[in-house]
Protein backbone atom coordinates (compact mmCIF):
# COMPACT_ATOMS: atom_id res chain seq x y z
CA UNK A 1 0.00 0.00 0.00
CA UNK A 2 1.30 3.35 -0.73
CA UNK A 3 2.05 5.95 1.92
CA UNK A 4 1.58 9.34 2.56
CA UNK A 5 5.07 9.98 3.64
CA UNK A 6 6.48 8.75 0.58
CA UNK A 7 4.60 10.94 -1.75
CA UNK A 8 4.25 14.52 0.41
CA UNK A 9 6.85 16.19 2.75
CA UNK A 10 5.80 19.09 4.79
CA UNK A 11 7.86 21.60 2.44
CA UNK A 12 5.39 21.09 -0.29
CA UNK A 13 2.30 22.00 1.98
CA UNK A 14 1.45 25.31 1.09
CA UNK A 15 -0.97 27.52 2.70
CA UNK A 16 -2.47 30.82 1.17
CA UNK A 17 -5.03 33.82 1.25
CA UNK A 18 -5.74 35.41 -2.03
CA UNK A 19 -5.54 33.37 -4.47
CA UNK A 20 -7.73 34.40 -7.74
CA UNK A 21 -7.89 31.60 -10.34
CA UNK A 22 -7.43 27.59 -11.31
CA UNK A 23 -4.61 29.27 -13.13
CA UNK A 24 -2.64 30.28 -10.16
CA UNK A 25 -3.17 27.31 -8.04
CA UNK A 26 -1.67 25.20 -10.63
CA UNK A 27 1.48 27.67 -10.95
CA UNK A 28 1.78 27.46 -7.15
CA UNK A 29 1.69 23.71 -6.89
CA UNK A 30 4.39 23.53 -9.77
CA UNK A 31 6.21 25.71 -8.37
CA UNK A 32 6.15 24.05 -4.91
CA UNK A 33 7.41 20.77 -6.44
CA UNK A 34 10.03 22.42 -8.42
CA UNK A 35 11.65 24.04 -5.45
CA UNK A 36 11.97 20.62 -4.11
CA UNK A 37 12.69 17.92 -6.72
CA UNK A 38 15.38 19.82 -8.95
CA UNK A 39 14.99 17.25 -12.15
CA UNK A 40 11.96 19.33 -13.07
CA UNK A 41 11.11 22.53 -13.78
CA UNK A 42 7.86 24.62 -12.93
CA UNK A 43 6.84 25.26 -16.43
CA UNK A 44 7.22 21.58 -17.06
CA UNK A 45 4.77 20.38 -13.91
CA UNK A 46 2.38 23.63 -15.12
CA UNK A 47 2.00 22.19 -18.58
CA UNK A 48 1.15 18.63 -17.31
CA UNK A 49 -0.93 19.74 -15.22
CA UNK A 50 -2.84 22.03 -17.26
CA UNK A 51 -2.74 19.24 -20.19
CA UNK A 52 -4.43 17.04 -17.59
CA UNK A 53 -7.17 19.86 -16.69
CA UNK A 54 -7.72 20.17 -20.61
CA UNK A 55 -9.57 16.52 -20.30
CA UNK A 56 -11.23 17.39 -17.71
CA UNK A 57 -11.21 19.20 -14.52
CA UNK A 58 -9.95 17.17 -11.83
CA UNK A 59 -12.28 19.23 -8.93
CA UNK A 60 -13.71 16.17 -7.19
CA UNK A 61 -16.36 18.72 -5.81
CA UNK A 62 -16.87 19.22 -2.06
CA UNK A 63 -14.02 21.84 -2.39
CA UNK A 64 -11.38 19.26 -3.20
CA UNK A 65 -9.66 18.70 -6.33
CA UNK A 66 -6.87 16.51 -7.12
CA UNK A 67 -5.07 17.92 -10.04
CA UNK A 68 -2.46 14.94 -11.47
CA UNK A 69 -0.68 14.01 -14.57
CA UNK A 70 2.43 11.85 -16.03
CA UNK A 71 5.87 13.10 -16.49
CA UNK A 72 8.73 11.79 -17.69
CA UNK A 73 11.35 13.33 -15.57
CA UNK A 74 9.34 11.90 -12.48
CA UNK A 75 11.15 9.14 -10.64
CA UNK A 76 8.80 8.44 -8.20
CA UNK A 77 5.49 9.56 -6.99
CA UNK A 78 5.14 13.36 -5.73
CA UNK A 79 2.66 15.31 -4.12
CA UNK A 80 1.55 19.04 -3.16
CA UNK A 81 -1.06 20.61 -1.15
CA UNK A 82 -2.68 24.05 -1.20
CA UNK A 83 -4.71 25.11 1.24
CA UNK A 84 -6.67 28.03 0.62
CA UNK A 85 -8.56 30.35 2.58
CA UNK A 86 -11.35 31.05 0.48
CA UNK A 87 -11.78 28.86 -2.48
CA UNK A 88 -11.78 29.29 -6.03
CA UNK A 89 -13.78 28.49 -9.11
CA UNK A 90 -12.18 25.12 -10.60
CA UNK A 91 -14.62 24.10 -12.66
CA UNK A 92 -15.44 21.32 -10.01
CA UNK A 93 -18.26 18.50 -10.83
CA UNK A 94 -20.38 20.01 -8.20
CA UNK A 95 -20.08 23.42 -9.11
CA UNK A 96 -18.51 24.79 -5.93
CA UNK A 97 -15.58 27.02 -5.32
CA UNK A 98 -12.18 24.68 -4.64
CA UNK A 99 -9.99 25.31 -1.17
CA UNK A 100 -8.66 22.13 -1.12
CA UNK A 101 -5.86 21.04 -3.70
CA UNK A 102 -3.38 17.89 -3.79
CA UNK A 103 -1.27 17.45 -6.95
CA UNK A 104 -0.10 14.19 -7.62
CA UNK A 105 2.96 13.50 -10.39
CA UNK A 106 3.71 10.30 -11.33
CA UNK A 107 6.26 8.57 -13.68
CA UNK A 108 5.16 8.11 -17.08
CA UNK A 109 4.97 4.81 -16.85
CA UNK A 110 3.16 4.59 -13.45
CA UNK A 111 -0.51 3.56 -14.44
CA UNK A 112 -1.48 1.09 -11.62
CA UNK A 113 0.78 3.34 -9.04
CA UNK A 114 -0.88 6.48 -10.52
CA UNK A 115 -4.53 4.58 -10.02
CA UNK A 116 -3.58 3.63 -6.68
CA UNK A 117 -2.57 7.15 -5.37
CA UNK A 118 -5.67 8.68 -6.89
CA UNK A 119 -7.99 6.24 -5.17
CA UNK A 120 -6.00 6.60 -1.56
CA UNK A 121 -6.27 10.55 -1.99
CA UNK A 122 -10.04 10.57 -3.22
CA UNK A 123 -10.49 8.57 -0.04
CA UNK A 124 -8.58 10.43 2.39
CA UNK A 125 -10.41 13.48 0.77
CA UNK A 126 -13.77 11.89 1.32
CA UNK A 127 -13.08 11.92 5.36
CA UNK A 128 -15.10 14.99 6.01
CA UNK A 129 -13.44 15.14 9.52
CA UNK A 130 -10.48 14.90 7.92
CA UNK A 131 -11.37 18.00 5.45
CA UNK A 132 -12.87 20.02 8.01
CA UNK A 133 -9.86 19.27 9.97
CA UNK A 134 -7.19 20.16 7.16
CA UNK A 135 -9.71 23.86 6.68
CA UNK A 136 -8.85 24.56 10.59
CA UNK A 137 -5.66 24.34 10.29
CA UNK A 138 -3.11 27.31 10.68
CA UNK A 139 0.08 25.67 9.60
CA UNK A 140 1.67 23.38 7.30
CA UNK A 141 3.34 21.20 9.75
CA UNK A 142 -0.12 21.14 11.45
CA UNK A 143 -1.97 19.82 8.02
CA UNK A 144 1.39 17.26 7.73
CA UNK A 145 0.53 16.00 10.87
CA UNK A 146 -3.16 15.75 10.30
CA UNK A 147 -2.71 13.90 7.01
CA UNK A 148 -0.07 11.46 8.53
CA UNK A 149 -2.19 10.83 10.88
CA UNK A 150 -5.49 10.00 9.16
CA UNK A 151 -3.56 6.86 7.13
CA UNK A 152 -2.18 5.33 9.91
CA UNK A 153 -5.72 5.90 11.96
CA UNK A 154 -6.91 3.93 7.96
CA UNK A 155 -4.31 1.47 8.35
CA UNK A 156 -5.18 0.21 11.52
CA UNK A 157 -9.21 0.60 10.81
CA UNK A 158 -8.94 -1.59 7.73
CA UNK A 159 -6.30 -4.00 9.49
CA UNK A 160 -9.01 -4.62 12.23
CA UNK A 161 -11.64 -5.14 9.37
CA UNK A 162 -9.58 -8.09 7.63
CA UNK A 163 -9.22 -9.73 11.03
CA UNK A 164 -12.98 -9.59 12.12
Amino acid sequence: MIKLTELLVEERILLSRNIASKKRVLELLSDSVAVNVPELTSAEIFDCLVNRERLGSTGLGHGVAIPHGRLQNVSRPIAALLKLEEGVDYDAIDGQPVDLFCALLVPVQSTDEHLQILALLAEMFSDTELCARLRAAKSSAEIYTLLMNWQSVDVQQTATRAHR
